[in-house]
């Protein structure tokens, strides 16, 4: 995302500036978690477009009143949750308190109130030049940046060759170490498709390098269960407490014979898949891929921390 405000340690910097240690270890190792949050308009002065319906451009109807309202981080108490939780994986403590982070994107949202994405990233703090922490103060930074995202329906998919390690240290962890997913999506993109799809190392689908992954059977939506690596969502979540999903392992290559599928995540929220590896899905936004992304879009425009 375009940088247009930051917050880093305490207090408000330049975003234009350059303010980390060199030594960082987020920067030197990757040893950090991480947050991104949507950015929507305050509830009440959106609750006017309930009943949205599906679009193309499924954000446009957010934005209503967005000058008026303010602007605020969607889901932040399981943002915050999700980042401590990631960050006690590591041994990391984030030394800010949830009040703290709260006016911290409150603080660079009045900066910069046309942004639409919210990063929080704590790091180990400053370490020698490998693994080895130097056991100095974490560090904690909030950045606020691009637009409102634009996710069209009918995206294309690719399985990318290599697993996702639903036995790794870091599964299920949002951790900053994101080279492979980097990887996998630059596969993608070079093929067309705007994620990568990952299966676990007995061969059972995964997770996106962004996204989960949700499938319909009849009228059944389910998703992949946590122990093949993927990530525990927060729109994963919310759809799971919005509908009812059943966990379910599916083979890899058995994606692309579904009906059909949609990606979730924070950006994309509900994102209807077209094709996997080329192989064109039945249907594109169909009843249930629909009625999932209506049940979350009606959330966010009524509840700003579900």
């Amino acid at each position: 995302m375009h940088l247009k405000a930051a917050w880093l340690n305490g207090e408000i910097v330049n975003h234009e500036s350059p303010h980390l240690n060199i030594d960082d270890h987020g920067l030197v190792v990757g040893d950090g978690v991480f947050e991104t949050l949507l950015v929507v308009s305050d509830p009440d002065f959106v609750a006017s477009d309930r009943g949205l319906s599906p679009q193309p451009d499924a954000y446009s109807d957010l934005q209503a009143g967005s000058v008026a309202g303010g602007r605020q981080a969607f889901a932040m108490r399981r943002h915050l949750e999700r980042l401590r939780d990631s960050a006690a994986v590591l041994g990391i403590e984030c030394p800010c308190s949830d009040t703290d982070l709260r006016n911290a994107v409150d603080a660079c949202l009045a900066k910069a109130p046309d942004a639409g994405l919210v990063r929080i990233t704590v790091t180990s703090g400053s370490g020698p030049l490998g693994s080895l922490r130097g056991g100095g103060t974490e560090t904690v930074m909030v950045t606020v940046g691009g637009e409102q995202p634009h996710h069209e329906s009918g995206t294309r998919v690719v399985v990318v060759p290599f697993p996702r390690n639903e036995l790794g240290a870091l599964a299920g962890v949002k951790s900053i170490s994101y080279a492979e997913n980097v990887i996998a999506l630059q596969i993608a993109t070079t093929k067309g498709a705007t994620e990568a799809v990952f299966g676990d190392t007995q061969g059972r689908l995964s997770e996106g390098t962004g996204s989960n992954i949700f499938w319909v059977e009849g009228t059944t939506i389910c998703t992949p269960p946590l122990d093949t690596g993927c990530l525990a969502g927060v729109t994963r979540g919310l759809l799971m407490e919005l509908l009812e999903v059943t966990e379910k392992h599916l083979r890899l290559d058995a994606l692309s014979t579904v009906n059909e599928a949609f990606l979730t995540s924070t950006t994309r929220v509900v994102q209807s898949i077209g094709s996997v590896g080329g192989v064109t899905l039945p249907m594109v936004d169909g009843p249930v891929t629909v009625k999932a992304r209506d049940a979350l879009l009606d959330l966010i425009a009524t509840d700003i921390d579900p």
